[in-house]
């Protein structure tokens, strides 16, 4: 499992953590049942407080994305296919509004968002 921190970003290390990890379930490279690097484990390879690591598990898991078993340690949560959908939908929501924002602070108009978004979506 890659986790790349950076300092340079403004979202706090934990939130790096969360966003990277979901994204690999999301993607496939992790699946139901594998196993997460224990706190310490993780915390040591990234150089991050351990504290660090619990919280972003602790989000983890209250998001569905794994399962802490005391003693064994956490995993990866079988996906029910809606809450990865409505996270991919709440992701595009976000960088879409982004998006529009300088859109029309660029004068773009709809029409031409429009057609850009369908020659992107459907690589024309």
């Amino acid at each position: 499992m890659d986790i790349i921190i950076s300092n340079s970003s403004e979202a706090p290390i934990y939130e790096q953590i969360v966003s990277q990890i979901k994204a690999q379930i999301m993607s496939g490279q992790l699946s139901e049942g594998d196993a997460l690097p224990s706190m310490r484990a993780l915390a040591q390879s990234l150089r991050i407080s351990v504290i660090t690591t619990k919280r972003a598990y602790e989000e983890l898991e209250r998001e569905g994305f794994i399962v802490s078993q005391t003693g064994k340690g956490s995993f990866v949560k079988g996906q029910n296919r809606e809450l990865v959908r409505e996270e991919y939908l709440r992701q595009t929501e976000q960088l879409l509004t982004e998006a529009c924002g300088k859109a029309q602070i660029g004068g773009i108009t709809l029409e031409e968002l429009h057609e850009l978004l369908d020659m992107l979506y459907g690589g024309e």
